[in-house]
C-alpha cells in the first residue's frame, strides 16, 4: 500500500513538473566514472564537507563525489523521496526520522559493510532501539555523536575550589554553594522551547529505561510512571537558574555563560562553538549529569548526531561503500571531530576536544544512552509541553503534565502503537520493537 502511494504521489507530479529522476544509478556514469551523491543534514558542517569532496575527487579516478549540505535538509529529503529521486547515500540523525525511513523501506541493509566492525557497540545499539520493530540487518553507519549534561567554567572552578559532583544530592549541595557565594549556579535559555530537552534529556537517560517508549507503546508501561522523578529533579533545577527562564533563548544563554554569568549551563557539546564565539579563550569543561545517588548508575546522554545510511534503491553499492570507507579514515573522522567538536562513533585512538575530560571516561566504558527525545514524534511539540510544565507553579503540576504526556502520546503515535501491537501478536516471543 506504501508503494502504490508513493507511486501515485509521483505520477501526480510528474504530470505538473515534467519527468522526474527515479533510481539513484540513473545516469550516474560520468565518463568512466561512477557517480555517487550524499545528501547531509547539518549545514553547519558544510565547509567540512566541501573540503572532502574536494579531496575524495582528487584522489579518486573511478568515482565522483558530489556532497550537498543544505539547510532544512530532511525537507528536502522528504520531497526527494516522494518523486522517488534519491541520493545514494544520506547523513542523518539517529531519530524518529531515521526509524522512519527504516519503516518505510527507503535505507539499505548494510550488514555486510565491514566499516561496521570498528563502530562502538553502543551506538549501534542505539540505531536499533530506534527501530519501531525489530528489523533484520543495520541501516546506518554511525559517524559522529554528540554528549550531553552539564559545561561548566573550569577556570570558576578553579578558583573556588569547587568539587565535580558524581551524585544527585552532591549536584544540589553545589548549587548551594555557588548561590551561596552569590553566583548563579546555572543558566537556562527556555525562550527558544527545544533547549528544554537538555536536561530533560540528560535526566532521563539515567533514570528512565532507554526503551521506554518502546514499553509504553507495547502497553507495558506508562510515561507517568517512568518519567515522575525526571519531571520532579527537572523542575528543582530552575531554583538555581535565571529569573524567567522563558525570557532569555539559547543564544541569550550562551551569551551569559560565556561572559562568566553563570557557573555552569546544562546543555550539550553542540553549544560549545557558540559559546566560544563569545569568548574564544573561555575554559570550558563538562560532566555528565549525575541523577543518579551512586556514580556507578550514572549514564552519559549521548547520541548519533550524524549518520549515514545508503539508500536501498542505489545501484553503486560497491562505490558507495568505498565513499564510506573514506569517510572513515582516522585522519577524516579527527578532522570532523576537531571541526564540530563531537565525538567519534569509530573506535580508534582520537583526540577529544578538552571542553569534555570531564565525559571521555563514560566514553571509553560505552556508559552511554540515547537522547529520549529521539524517539517523540516532533508533531507531539514535547518541548513546549516541558517548557509549560517548568511554567506552572499550581500544586499538581508534575501530575497535569504527566498525564497529558501519555494522552498525547497516544494521540500522535495511535498507528505506530496499533503496528506495534500487531506486531507482538504475530511474534509473541519478541520484545517488539524499540520506538
Amino acid at each position: 500500500m506504501r508503494k502504490l502511494t508513493k507511486r501515485s504521489i509521483s505520477l501526480l507530479l510528474a504530470g505538473t513538473m515534467g519527468v522526474l529522476l527515479s533510481g539513484c544509478a540513473q545516469d550516474k556514469e560520468v565518463g568512466k566514472k561512477v557517480e555517487i551523491e550524499i545528501v547531509q543534514y547539518k549545514p553547519e558542517a558544510a565547509k567540512y564537507f566541501d573540503e572532502l569532496e574536494e579531496k575524495f575527487n582528487a584522489t579518486h579516478d573511478n568515482i565522483h563525489l558530489t556532497i550537498s549540505s543544505p539547510n532544512d535538509a530532511m525537507t528536502i529529503l522528504k520531497t526527494r523521496f516522494i518523486r522517488e529521486d534519491y541520493p545514494d547515500i544520506i547523513g542523518i540523525g539517529g531519530d524518529v526520522n531515521f526509524a522512519n525511513f527504516i519503516d518505510s523501506d527507503l535505507l539499505m541493509n548494510i550488514e555486510d559493510y565491514e566499516g561496521l566492525e570498528n563502530i562502538r557497540q553502543s551506538y549501534l545499539d542505539i540505531d536499533k532501539e530506534l527501530e519501531f520493530v525489530p528489523q533484520d540487518g543495520v541501516y546506518a553507519v554511525p559517524y559522529a555523536a554528540n554528549a550531553a549534561g552539564i559545561l561548566y567554567n573550569r577556570k570558576l572552578f578553579k578558583e573556588h575550589g569547587w568539587e565535580i559532583p558524581t551524585t544527585y544530592s552532591e549536584f544540589i549541595q553545589l548549587c548551594e554553594e555557588i548561590q551561596e557565594e552569590g553566583i548563579l549556579p546555572l543558566y537556562f535559555g527556555y525562550k527558544d522551547t527545544w533547549t528544554c530537552l537538555a536536561p530533560w534529556n540528560a535526566i532521563a537517560c539515567n533514570l528512565a529505561p532507554s526503551d521506554i517508549a518502546a514499553q509504553v507503546n507495547r502497553g507495558e508501561a506508562t510515561f507517568s510512571e517512568a518519567y515522575k522523578e525526571v519531571a520532579i529533579k527537572v523542575k528543582e533545577l530552575l531554583k538555581y537558574g535565571v529569573e524567567n527562564p522563558a525570557a532569555y533563548s539559547y543564544n541569550d544563554a550562551c551569551t551569559a555563560f560565556a561572559k562568566g554569568e553563570s557557573a555552569m549551563y546544562a546543555i550539550g557539546s553542540y553549544a560549545i562553538p557558540q559559546i566560544k564565539s563569545v569568548n574564544p579563550d573561555m575554559d570550558i569543561d563538562s560532566f555528565v549529569f549525575p541523577a543518579n545517588e551512586d556514580e556507578s548508575d550514572n549514564i552519559l546522554n549521548s547520541g548519533n548526531d550524524l549518520q549515514f545510511s545508503v539508500m536501498a534503491n542505489c545501484e553503486n553499492k560497491e562505490a558507495a561503500y568505498e565513499v564510506l570507507n573514506f569517510l572513515l579514515e582516522d585522519e577524516n573522522v579527527q578532522a570532523y571531530i576537531d571541526n564540530q567538536n563531537a565525538v567519534p562513533c569509530k573506535e580508534g585512538d582520537f583526540e577529544l576536544s578538552e571542553n569534555l575530560d570531564g565525559m571521555k571516561e563514560y566514553i571509553e566504558q560505552d556508559r552511554m544512552a540515547d537522547f529520549q527525545d529521539h524517539h517523540y514524534p516532533s508533531e507531539m511539540s514535547v518541548d513546549a509541553m516541558i517548557q509549560t510544565y517548568l511554567l506552572d507553579n499550581s500544586e499538581n503540576a508534575t501530575e497535569t503534565f504527566l498525564t497529558r504526556f501519555d494522552t498525547e502520546w497516544k494521540r500522535y503515535n495511535r498507528d505506530l502503537i496499533r503496528k506495534v501491537q500487531e506486531y507482538q501478536k504475530e511474534n509473541p516471543n519478541s520484545e517488539g520493537g524499540e520506538h
